[in-house]
């Protein structure tokens, strides 16, 4: 093997010598007056490197090999060889058994290249060959893994390239994973992991997959209150005064004036009467007074009677189309603003949105199933819990919100939050004993019952969609028109137009269409230019003739060389 060496390396010396003496006394000397005359540079750019091609007799290797880690080749060579040799031998290696056969393995990740020659110096086997962990396996064990899947795996020294398409992001994902375990055994992935082959995911998927989802926010909420209110008030007459008041309190007075003078006074009543007031009405159902004299007292009483339904509805169906792995949102409402005490007097304002808003993340799974996580919202603002800050006024928010992470298919729906609740609420207001006595106790006590009924539910619904042409979209305004100043001022109209019409839609202009005619496949043929004073001269030279128009020309003919078919 020694003496192969020397010998190989004695011819490579002497093919050396040979070559420059060989060489042109005129390509040197043109060598050195380029390199006495370099290029000037321009100004403002940088100097520029230009790699030539490769010098005469300059061999590279063509085929690329590619192994893994403790994984061998037998070669079989088509001449016998002399001398092998290695770039990098701690990268792979070889071992010559006879003049026809090289084993080639691979010892550690790397890089290196191989050149076998003969004993006259022809180049019989070279090679690039690039070795790494389970390199050669990485192929075979992502297409079983993901067999609907065009992936490949391309490693330059310490990095990993991942190129192709897959079905879903889930797909690229679990490649990029696969991968990097392959190629980094022994070591436990993970964010802070220290691997030795680092992958670079560049799959794309196949088809752009879009998500729109629609949501369903229905609530009704129903309130009953019923009231019965017990009002009485009385005042004594003569030495002894003694009055009972319970709820609400109206007024006993005497009317002002001399008793017999015979004035009347803006309410009607004569001086030294005894004038009642009831108590002011509740808002809430029917208040029925009594007043008069007994039992030597002066007597006033009324009965609030009163009962409340109430129910509130509400219906919202927000919904955005996303593309898979991207995060969309969506508000339908506003935004209030809110002061925010800065220190030494110094105020910010700052706003809370409200109204309908949706925010979610699609992910296709590879089976075509989306798995969702959703976040809906439904506020209004409210003024109970409403806070007074330096006179302002800040209103409080009524808010359903839920926020998970499901999983179903295009089409499908799944109720992901629901509430139902019930409050009743039920109150008396007495006098202590005197309330607790029957039939004469009504008089001293109160009663107010309230019930409030709420039922909630979300429902989201998933599709995979794709764009469809701009005029196959319905709008609310299709159809709508606005009202002139006479139907508006005059006939009062709010808006005009037809329910379901059609609003201006653009379209494509059509394609011309080619008139038939003779000779418009070839060029017209081009005579030679005439000789001066000939009589085809003279006939140039004379006035073209007007030649009226025909009536039966088509309409959108276009003129085209050769005969006219007219």
């Amino acid at each position: 093997m020694r003496s192969a060496t020397a010998l190989h390396r004695i011819l490579s010396a002497t093919v050396i010598t040979a070559l420059v003496g060989s060489a042109p006394v005129t390509a040197l000397a043109a060598g050195a007056k380029l390199q006495a005359k370099p290029a000037p540079a321009r100004s403002g750019q940088r100097p520029v490197t230009h790699v030539g091609a490769a010098p005469t007799g300059t061999v590279r290797p063509t085929t690329e090999v590619v192994l893994s880690t403790g994984q061998g080749e037998l070669i079989n060579l088509p001449a016998n060889v002399s001398d092998v040799w290695v770039s990098n031998p701690g990268v792979a290696d070889v071992y010559v058994n006879n003049p026809h056969q090289i084993h080639l393995f691979g010892k550690d990740s790397g890089e290196s290249t191989i050149f076998a020659t003969s004993a006259s110096g022809t180049v019989i086997y070279a090679a690039n060959i690039r070795v790494s962990q389970n390199l050669s396996s990485i192929d075979r064990m992502v297409k079983l893994a993901m067999p609907d899947s065009d992936i490949k795996v391309t490693t330059v020294g310490q990095i990993a390239v991942l190129t192709g398409t897959v079905s879903s992001p889930e797909d690229s994902a679990a490649a990029q994973r696969l991968v990097t375990a392959l190629l980094n055994p022994g070591v436990a992935i993970g964010p802070d992991a220290a691997l030795k082959v680092g992958v670079i995911n560049r799959l794309r998927a196949a088809t752009p997959l879009q998500v729109n989802l629609q949501v369903r926010i229905a609530e009704v909420s129903r309130s009953f209150v019923k009231n019965i209110g017990v009002n009485l008030t009385s005042r004594g007459s003569g030495s002894t005064l003694f009055g009972i008041t319970q709820g609400r309190q109206g007024t006993i007075a005497t009317a002002p004036g001399t008793i017999g003078s015979g004035i009347i006074n803006a309410d009607g009543s004569l001086p030294g009467q005894t004038v009642f007031t009831q108590p002011a009405a509740t808002g809430m159902g029917t208040t029925l007074g009594l007043a008069g004299h007994a039992l030597g007292m002066d007597l006033l009483s009324s009965l609030d009677l009163g009962e409340r339904d109430g129910q509130v509805s509400t219906l919202a169906n927000p919904n955005i189309t996303v593309i898979s792995g991207e995060t969309g949102s969506f508000l339908a409402g506003g935004e209030f603003p809110i002061p925010i005490s800065q220190g030494l007097g110094a105020v910010s304002v700052d706003y809370k949105q409200y109204g309908v808003s949706l925010s979610y993340t699609p992910t296709v799974l590879a089976d075509g199933r989306i798995s969702l996580h959703v976040r809906p919202e439904v506020s209004q603002l409210s003024s109970q819990g409403s806070v007074t800050l330096s006179g302002v006024s800040i209103p409080a928010l009524t808010t359903r919100r839920a926020e998970t992470t499901v999983e179903l298919g295009s089409g499908q729906s799944m109720m992901i939050a629901g509430l139902l609740q019930n409050n009743h609420n039920n109150s008396i207001d007495k006098a202590p004993a005197l309330g607790d006595m029957p039939i004469v106790g009504a008089l001293f006590r109160s009663n107010a019952f309230q019930r409030n009924e709420t039922e909630l539910v979300i429902v989201i619904t998933p599709y995979l969609v794709k764009p469809v042409n701009a005029n196959d979209i319905v709008l609310p305004t299709d159809g709508y028109k606005a009202p002139t100043d006479l139907g508006r001022v005059f006939m009062g109209q709010l808006g005009g137009g037809t329910t379901g019409g059609d609003r201006p839609k653009p379209t494509m202009a059509p394609a011309p269409t080619a008139q038939p005619s003779l000779g418009a496949a070839a060029p017209a043929p081009v005579s030679p230019d005439p000789i001066p004073g000939s009589p085809v001269d003279r006939r140039r030279d004379a006035p073209a003739a007007i030649t009226p128009p025909s009536s039966q020309t088509k309409k959108g003919a276009s003129a085209a060389p050769g005969f006219d078919i007219n």
